[in-house]
């Protein structure tokens, strides 16, 4: 309920690596409370693209790095961290923008540290010069790398970081 799952690319397969990793490389692109708004909420903050479009362009750039993606977005946090424990069997990393449980979920972090794979935050803006509750993230304390304030390009950038760690 109030879930939207969009899949861009992902054709299927589960054979694993030594790792345990899926073999196609498959990515969770997850995007928490409000992003289901993107392109019509604050597009003078997130812009103009919906979170449709942002899927689609990552779709096309996992494919060219050789990835595979699921986006998902959920305004409930319990469904975050379901997908996160999904993960485990099914993805090779994770992209997450968490929006605002960014600032307040140490339970999506706890679920974060359960996934052996590569992690990526991503915040459309930059959550450092706004408000001082939106600079402390629980998530960076598990996530590989941050990419905020490069507005939705900042998906795309950490599909090419992710590549690059799990080449």
């Amino acid at each position: 309920m109030g879930a939207r799952a969009v899949k861009a690319g992902y054709k299927g397969g589960r054979c694993k690596t030594a790792k345990g990793r899926p073999m196609d490389k498959q990515i969770y692109i997850l995007n928490g409370p409000n992003l289901n708004l993107l392109g019509r909420r604050q597009p003078e903050i997130y812009g103009g693209e919906t979170l449709e479009d942002v899927l689609a362009r990552a779709g096309g750039v996992a494919k060219a790095l050789g990835l595979t993606v699921r986006g998902l977005q959920s305004n409930h946090e319990g469904e975050l961290i379901g997908w996160i424990h999904e993960a485990r069997d099914k993805a090779a990393g994770i992209v997450i923008n968490p929006g605002a449980f960014t600032h307040t979920s140490v339970a999506i972090l706890d679920a974060l540290n359960a996934f052996d794979g590569p992690v990526i935050e991503v915040h459309i803006s930059n959550i450092h010069k706004r408000e001082a509750f939106r600079h402390h993230s629980y998530v960076s304390l598990r996530a590989d790398g941050v990419i905020a304030g490069c507005g939705t390009e900042g998906y795309d950038l950490a599909l090419r970081r992710l590549a690059t760690l799990l080449a």
